[in-house]
């Protein structure tokens, strides 16, 4: 009965249809962590770009805002802890226990 449609059980069709889809996860690599396999240097560098940029991006808005308003340096103080607790939060988020592969479909 499995052999009517091609010679392939409904299970291999399905298997099929849903990797052309994208549906299924990867299979995970041999080796492979749950940090995608980073290096502690390769884990420690991205913490600190994660850190930098925020700093950067909210001193850079906060300047912007100063000189638009002519209120130095009233917003570029404002926005300095606003982008280190967003650098804080983006390596949390990166970096949260519990956070598996399993969440990552959802």
């Amino acid at each position: 009965m499995n052999e009517e449609h091609g010679g392939s059980s409904f299970e291999d069709r399905l298997r099929s249809a849903r990797e052309k889809q994208g549906l299924d996860p990867l299979p995970p690599k041999p080796g492979a962590s749950g940090d995608g396999g980073m290096s502690p240097m390769g884990i420690g560098f991205r913490v600190a770009v994660e850190l930098v940029s925020a700093m950067l991006v909210a001193c850079a808005i906060g300047w912007g805002i100063d000189r638009l308003a002519g209120t130095r340096p009233w917003f570029l103080i404002a926005f300095v802890p606003l982008g280190g607790a967003a650098g804080i939060l983006n390596v949390w988020r990166n970096f949260a226990p519990g956070r598996g592969s399993d969440k990552k479909r959802d």
